[in-house]
């Protein structure tokens, strides 16, 4: 009986240790397709994908290590300067305190989440199109933000109904997704971004640290980066295995 417990106890902890990493890992790399957990089917996220495969069969410390590592933090930075610019966005329409939880995308989340999928993409494509907000063009926008267009159908007399919606997880319904648009178009007027204020960075170019990071001089944030690519690896090397 008592070997039965811990195994069922050892079991258990196992399968958060992996769900820790496997979050840690999501928001480390934002993959552009959440759903798809092999990361293959976007060309983008099937690069990163294989950088981080290959330096998990690099030697640590190795110049060669180094090399991906820089490849693989110039490719996260293009996510994060998206992700930013969508939360300044939607800091601009009021949602200062929801802005964390609207933009937190994994791979729990479901396409039968999204109200209105048609409406969403139609959102998407027109940010895709006429504006700056997403790096590379020449790709789809990243389905990740489908969700954060995911929307309700709210009538303005069902107020209540609608905060209840925004406390549980913050939505953009689908007025203030035109809205989103809108201000997104003035924001980021397309291919008429000032180079010195765009804060985009080239593939291969090396980029480390976050700019919150870059004040810190005691080491304590480079060791937790450090800790959250043990992490990310070892994550990996499980699904290998």
């Amino acid at each position: 009986m008592g070997s039965r417990i811990y195994l069922y106890c050892s079991d258990t902890l196992l399968y958060f240790d992996r769900e820790v990493k496997r979050r840690r890992a999501e928001e480390a790399n934002l993959w552009n397709e959440p759903q798809d957990v092999s990361h293959t089917e976007r060309d983008d996220d099937r690069e990163l994908y294989n950088l981080l495969q290959k330096r998990l069969r690099t030697r640590r410390g190795s110049e060669g290590y180094c090399r991906l590592s820089f490849d693989i933090s110039a490719h996260r930075q293009i996510r994060k300067d998206v992700k930013d610019r969508w939360r300044s966005l939607l800091e601009n329409l009021g949602f200062h305190n929801e802005a964390d939880s609207l933009l937190t995308v994994t791979s729990n989340h479901s396409y039968n989440s999204i109200g209105d999928p048609t409406e969403a993409r139609r959102l998407l494509n027109l940010l895709a199109q006429e504006t700056s907000i997403f790096e590379q063009h020449n790709l789809p926008p990243p389905e990740r933000y489908l969700f954060v267009l995911r929307s309700v159908s709210a009538d303005d007399e069902d107020e209540e109904a609608l905060m209840v919606f925004v406390m549980e997880r913050p939505l953009i319904v689908l007025d203030m997704g035109t809205e989103f648009v809108s201000i997104a178009r003035q924001f980021y007027p397309p291919e008429t971004l000032d180079s010195n204020k765009k804060q985009s960075v080239g593939l291969g170019t090396a980029v480390l640290v976050s700019p919150g990071q870059q004040k810190v001089e005691n080491g304590e944030d480079k060791e937790e980066d450090e800790c959250v690519e043990v992490d990310e690896e070892s994550f990996l090397v499980n699904l290998i295995e």
